[in-house]
């Protein structure tokens, strides 16, 4: 059986954070979500997690209901658990006590084992000046891959 490369990116995390260190978890998923996001049908764009009882949750990421799902379709926007070791669970928890810190989701994939798995980062917000950089080096390079295409 030959899996699909499933890689939904949440572009806008990187536009409106600096990322500071990334992790891999696990998510627990009904059969009717993982088979959307084979389909690619999810969103993360007002995607968040936050720690409740020792417990990493993701709230806001859209998965779209699966067509063929009837009864089993669960709520599109419900909260759903990530699965992370307790030392990376711990060593989250104490940096998110700096002022600043969030987390938030960068990618939902399928591992080479078949396993939806998403990829969480925690971030800095950035400033107003730092968008507009970031958009000008993005302007930039189009440019440069324009020229290069050109010769």
């Amino acid at each position: 059986m030959k899996l699909s490369k499933v890689s939904i990116k949440n572009k806008k995390a990187t536009f409106e954070y600096h990322l500071v260190s990334k992790y891999s978890a696990g998510i627990v998923l009904t059969g009717t979500e993982v088979k959307s996001i084979r389909l690619g049908k999810a969103s993360m764009s007002d995607g968040f997690c936050y720690i409740r009882n020792g417990e990493l949750w993701l709230k806001n990421v859209h998965i779209a209901f699966y067509q063929q799902g009837s009864y089993n379709n669960v709520e599109a926007k419900r909260d759903r658990k990530l699965l992370l070791q307790k030392k990376e669970l711990r060593k989250i928890e104490s940096k998110l006590k700096e002022k600043g810190l969030t987390i938030v989701p960068t990618q939902i994939y399928i591992n080479d084992r078949g396993f939806v798995k998403i990829d969480i980062a925690l971030a800095k917000g950035k400033k107003l000046f730092d968008k507009r950089h970031t958009l000008k080096d993005k302007q930039q390079r189009r440019e440069m891959d324009r020229a290069k295409k050109d010769y």
